[in-house]
């Protein structure tokens, strides 16, 4: 590559895009599946990871030879979308492949000079393994530092002269190799040609999802829970994509509805074509707190394969799933011993339930990971995994949208989750993360066991994410009949606000905003407050209830 100072060519060495890592044949010898072991073997053999600016990258070049062990994903060209249809690649992010020539000097891509990048350094403070939370001591912290030419200065693989410059809209390598490993290690999607992407979080990865694969002009819908994340609704509304809901358990979606609603679809009466599209949260499921077990995750598949749905799979709560709640032995509980805290990443592994994407044999799964929940919401960044052609599409929607998650969160993350903690590392957080999640769950299921009037409330203790769903009897109210839900939701909101507590209504999620409630709900989450604050929180959500009903 080369860049002008003063006039001047400077001449760098231009680096190949990548070396590729065994290039395996489509299809190989039944396989062990990727381990922990397996990685660091790979690396290893594979040598220092060469990437510079722009360089381009992609998922196979970082798989294992275990994942070419399946067929290809199907096609998806009758699904897309017009628009994302009519995408060409970039013609300058196309021309970044001729960076690998050897001694190529390049007057193309509007690439500014590192040297005029006014950042020397980029340094955080960091928790090592074994994770402590509020009791870590400083020796159990450790100090990263990116500088800018740590690659030509340090025998680097990353540094801010390519983080902070443009890159590819599929992410940078460094980042996109341990996406690609985490993938395989966790989910092993059973399909060859799978491949993920960098997103900029799961809701940037869904606008961008339903431009793929809706439109409004062919009178598009996406089926979704009953109850669904607000802000996914309120990105599909203005695209001009109706909206419809599922029925839902304690278990989420429910397969027979969806094959209900899919099977005797009327397009004149629902004024919209047969959805296409099923949008759902699988694990701790916002704002029910619902999660899937495995066969209803089978069974919901299993609808959508029948009547060729593609499923949006988000799943920013899926690593917090937590152990059955046990009013006596409430996590919560001062002394309590937390028996899952020192398990091993094989057993946690071993024990995660099955993702949509892990059963998806066709390709038909778009699966949103995010760091928001687990690591930081500020990094706004995550990654996407799909079939090659999905993938592929996406990446040509980013290259004239976004271009990518900042160089900044890429390069705070890399040194955290690849260089600090490594596959193992992170895995242990996410243990930790189930600990203090389950304790946190355990304070405000204490506080709802003590506070709230059980002959007209009820709730599902979650087994994943930060959410609790607490439903209201609205039939036993005194003024049933004459008031209408959304009247008797508004009078307990107002209270509770009174009495200085905010609980979401439910009103704010339910899918089909037109259609009239047939339930009271209010959604709380034990995400952040302590537990003194959530047992005068939930004492207060008791009292406005209880004044509401005449109790």
């Amino acid at each position: 590559m080369a860049t002008t100072n003063g006039g001047n060519v400077e001449v760098v060495a231009a680096l190949p895009a990548i070396t590729r890592q065994d290039n395996p044949p489509p299809k190989q010898p039944a396989l062990e599946p990727l381990t922990l072991a397996g990685i660091a073997a790979r690396r290893a053999k594979a040598g220092k990871l060469i990437a510079g600016t722009a360089a381009y990258s992609d998922s196979d070049m970082f798989k294992s030879p275990q994942a070419y062990n399946q067929l290809k994903a199907r096609r998806w060209d009758h699904l897309l979308s017009p628009e994302v249809m009519a995408r060409e690649a970039c013609a300058l992010k196309k021309a970044a492949l001729n960076l690998k020539k050897p001694g190529l000097l390049s007057l193309g891509g509007g690439l500014p000079s590192s040297d005029n990048f006014p950042i020397e350094s980029l340094s955080m403070q960091v928790p090592y393994p074994p994770f402590l939370g509020k009791t870590s001591t400083e020796a159990l912290r450790r100090d990263t530092t990116m500088g800018k030419h740590d690659i030509r200065d340090k025998d680097g693989v990353y540094d801010i002269s390519i983080a902070l410059n443009y890159g590819q809209a599929i992410g940078s390598a460094q980042m996109l190799r341990w996406v690609t490993e985490h993938t395989e290690l966790v989910f092993c999607p059973p399909y060859a040609d799978w491949r993920c992407a960098l997103s900029i979080g799961s809701t940037g990865a869904l606008d961008s999802a339903l431009r793929m694969f809706c439109d409004r002009n062919r009178r598009d819908s996406v089926l979704t829970e009953e109850y669904s994340f607000a802000t996914a609704l309120e990105t599909m509304t203005p695209l001009g994509i109706k909206v419809f809901g599922v029925h839902i358990d304690e278990q989420g979606l429910l397969p027979n509805s969806l094959d209900e609603i899919l099977r005797n679809w009327d397009e004149s009466a629902r004024g919209a074509r047969k959805p296409t599209v099923l949008y759902t949260v699988p694990s701790g499921q916002n704002p029910t707190g619902t999660t899937m077990g495995v066969q209803r995750r089978k069974d919901v598949y299993d609808v959508c394969s029948k009547h060729d749905v593609f499923i949006f799979e988000d799943e920013p709560y899926y690593y917090l799933q937590m152990p059955p709640y046990d009013k006596a032995n409430s996590a919560a509980h001062p002394g309590a011993v937390d028996v899952y805290s020192n398990q091993s990443t094989e057993d946690f592994l071993k024990n995660l339930i099955p993702t949509l994407l892990s059963i998806d044999v066709d390709g038909r799964v778009l699966r949103m990971d995010s760091f928001s929940k687990v690591v930081v919401p500020g990094s706004r960044m995550g990654w996407v995994t799909g079939s090659e052609q999905v993938i592929e599409r996406y990446i040509r929607l980013q290259e004239c949208c976004t271009q990518g998650p900042a160089g900044f969160s890429q390069a705070l993350m890399y040194k955290l989750l690849d260089e600090t903690w490594g596959h193992e590392g992170y895995l242990r957080w996410l243990i930790h993360m189930r600990s203090e999640y389950t304790q946190r769950r355990d304070a405000l299921l204490d506080a709802c066991e003590k506070h709230l009037p059980k002959d007209v409330m009820s709730w599902t203790p979650p087994a994943t994410g930060m959410f609790l769903w607490l439903r209201v009897d609205h039939t036993r109210h005194p003024h049933a009949g004459q008031k209408t839900i959304l009247e008797l939701e508004e009078e307990i909101f107002d209270s509770c606000i009174e009495r200085g507590v905010l609980a979401c209504r439910g009103s704010w999620f339910c899918a089909e905003r037109d259609a009239e409630l047939t339930g009271l709900f209010f959604r709380t989450t034990f995400a952040s407050s302590s537990p003194t604050d959530m047992d005068v929180a939930i004492q207060r959500l008791g009292e406005a209830v209880r004044g509401s009903f005449g109790i």
